[in-house]
């Protein structure tokens, strides 16, 4: 029994009223998500977890709701995709996996990442929506936390690398996506290349390491400069800022997406720097902003729709029984060149 503000009490008096699954979840030590899972009778809680919850539950006088318990002994056939709600990379990729789940009669349920709406909470919505398999893009999840979410339901991460025989993982080779715009850039003529870096995370780990063994692998360490960045076009704005108050103008930049690219582009253009004229730019994605024929950026595609066909595949084949192991597919990046990226300068 428990006290206190929004607390439940037993009893018939006026303050009594039904436990909710949420009561359970506290008064057992998990999460409420665990506790659906529990209720609904889905695989993946031990049977000790499982039996502790259920002994919790009928303590405190928990009752399931009999029309829910019905439902859940058949399959909902839904899918479960989380999304940063600003990133238009990832409503590609949602557009694509929703295209992917409909040929083989699955239904996404999409839950958004935004700045009041965490990772953790859309996961959970998730879950508590009955969704069979999570599809989970670009997360920022600890990969502790996302081996031990790949133990109650089949998880497919897409975009990210993780250690190996984790989990199921569809990415492209982030390093090597970076190398091939440097390549680029190298191949036009160009030495003094800056990279506008995304901040922290794997992916953008990724894509700096790219960078810089690329420049490495060109002799061009020397010239190698890193600016503070991110993932949208102010990252950009005040990358761009940097990089026009720097010593010497670099005569190419690699932004870590084309949003922060485009926000590159924006500064360099209010201050009369001509692109590629002066510097040259490239972005990361192939986003729908980078095709635009005032933007027409360099960019590199990620293939969402192989990325997305995949990853429906591998969640459908967990949950039909037709793999047990995790695995890891990796895809090649592919380079887009566009207007935005010329030879260099003469200084």
């Amino acid at each position: 029994m428990t006290d206190g503000a929004g607390g439940w009490q037993g009893g018939d008096g006026p303050a009594a009223r039904r436990p909710t699954m949420r009561d359970v979840a506290d008064a057992a030590g998990v999460s409420k998500a665990l506790v659906s899972m529990i209720f609904r009778g889905a695989h993946g809680p031990s049977e000790a977890t499982r039996a502790r919850v259920l002994a919790v539950a009928e303590q405190i006088g928990y009752r399931t709701n009999r029309t829910a318990s019905l439902l859940a002994l058949r399959r909902s056939k839904h899918l479960g995709v989380t999304m940063v709600v600003r990133s238009t990379f990832h409503a590609e990729l949602v557009e694509a996996v929703q295209a992917a789940a409909d040929e083989i009669g699955y239904q996404i349920v999409l839950s958004t990442v935004s700045r009041t709406h965490d990772e953790r909470r859309a996961v959970e919505t998730l879950l508590e929506f009955r969704c069979e398999a999570l599809l989970l893009l670009g997360p920022e999840l600890p990969t502790a936390e996302l081996t031990a979410l790949a133990q109650q339901v089949p998880v497919v991460v897409i975009g990210r690398r993780m250690p190996p025989r984790r989990l199921d993982v569809v990415r492209v080779a982030e390093d090597q996506g970076m190398r091939q715009v440097v390549d680029h850039l190298v191949g036009l003529g160009h030495e003094r290349i800056a990279y506008v870096d995304g901040g922290a995370g794997t992916i953008a780990a990724d894509r700096r390491r790219g960078y810089q063994g690329a420049m490495r692998a060109h002799g061009l360490d020397g010239q190698t400069a890193m600016f503070r960045g991110g993932s949208t076009e102010e990252d950009g704005m005040a990358a761009g800022e940097q990089l026009l108050t720097a010593p010497r103008l670099p005569t190419a930049v690699a932004a870590f997406n084309d949003h922060c690219a485009v926000g590159v582009l924006d500064r360099l253009s209010r201050a009369g720097v001509g692109v590629p004229e002066a510097v040259s730019v490239a972005g990361y994605d192939d986003s729908p902003i980078s095709r635009l024929a005032h933007i027409d950026l360099t960019t590199v595609s990620q293939e969402p729709q192989e990325q997305a066909r995949l990853a429906v595949r591998a969640a459908v084949d967990r949950l039909d029984g037709l793999r047990a192991g995790p695995r890891d597919t990796v895809l090649s990046p592919r380079l887009v060149p566009r207007g935005s990226t010329g030879e260099p300068r003469a200084d």
